[in-house]
């Protein structure tokens, strides 16, 4: 019996040593808590010699048994002392990686700033807000109905051909006027009724200095009792006004289906006329296709290329310069 007792006795000092060194070469938290598994865990090296035991009587148990617990708190106080060891080397790792210079220049980024397109829209905006206008948005993807039937354009009409108008797979199109959101608003909202409409457009046009087949329109739609074309002319003049200041525009006869009579403003530009906006007097048949009486209610709207008019305000000679995404050039503004 003696002989089992010293041979569980090597096998408990053997545990102790190759525990000690293992534990002592562990690299990382991850291998620590493996090794604490195979040596003390359930199914570990230590309770596998424990099992040997039950061959002792139990006068030779305690001398095996005080050892197994001497060599388990061994096993146990190299393992907390290399976790702390492991640990105290990750945090002075990250502490390393995360030194800050103070001393080091800051690294500079420059401030944003409004696309000329954004800026010229918002400051049209502002405008009519403060002549007493509510902004309204729509749809991008409309219906023929919208952009063409309750705008008084004949089925014949030539901007309803393909050449002229993107069509969608579904039947529906990509509105060519911010004018669809005035009869959706229409249909909704009773006289008096004055907003500004603001939104991107689309059109088959062919891109050349003046034209692109994306662009930004903003929609202007008064009606109420008693307006007059001289309402519209005062309104567009004291707009254009403010926003350049002294500035040459003439107003030229026009056809629009939803304006009777219809008109367009040009504006001095490099020697020459550019057209920024049709306007005119709302037609009867629109304002009777959203349920209003053309013989009480009578109405003006007018569109305003957003674009075109960014042009004149910042002096630039291509629409196409608007859209190159050039941070020489947009630097500039």
């Amino acid at each position: 019996m003696n002989a089992e007792i010293t041979a569980l006795q090597d096998q408990l000092h053997q545990l102790q040593q190759s525990g000690q060194s293992a534990i002592a070469a562990a690299p990382s938290l991850e291998q620590l808590e493996q090794l604490r598994i195979e040596y003390l865990g359930k199914k570990g090296q230590l309770s596998q010699i424990l099992r040997g035991m039950g061959r002792l009587s139990a006068a030779d148990r305690p001398a095996v048994g005080n050892l197994a617990n001497e060599v388990k708190d061994q096993l146990q106080g190299f393992l907390e002392q290399r976790q702390t060891e492991l640990k105290n080397a990750a945090l002075a790792a990250q502490l390393a990686s995360e030194t800050l210079d103070v001393t080091m220049p800051g690294s500079y980024w420059p401030a944003g700033r409004a696309h000329p397109i954004t800026s010229t829209q918002d400051r049209i905006l502002d405008i009519f807000v403060g002549l007493g206008y509510t902004v309204v948005r729509g749809p991008e993807i409309e219906t023929d109905y919208y952009n063409f039937e309750a705008l008084n354009f004949l089925p014949d009409h030539p901007a309803r051909d393909m050449q002229d108008t993107l069509y969608l797979p579904t039947g529906q199109l990509l509105r060519t006027h911010t004018s669809t959101v005035q009869v959706r608003y229409m249909e909704t909202h009773q006289p008096p009724v004055r907003i500004v409409v603001p939104g991107r457009v689309y059109r088959r046009d062919t891109v050349d200095a003046t034209h692109s087949a994306v662009f930004h329109q903003v929609e202007i739609l008064t009606v109420a009792r008693g307006i007059t074309f001289t309402d519209l002319k005062g309104t567009i003049k004291a707009f254009l006004r403010e926003l350049y200041g002294d500035v040459d525009l003439r107003f030229r006869a026009s056809y629009f289906p939803f304006t009777e009579p219809s008109a367009e403003v040009d504006l001095s530009w490099r020697g020459r006329w550019l057209e920024v906006l049709g306007c005119g007097m709302v037609d009867p048949n629109v304002l009777k296709a959203v349920g209003y009486d053309p013989e009480v209610y009578t109405g003006f709207a007018a569109g305003l290329g957003v674009e075109r008019l960014a042009m004149h305000l910042y002096g630039l000679d291509d629409i196409r310069r608007l859209y190159t995404s050039d941070l020489r050039f947009l630097q500039q503004f």
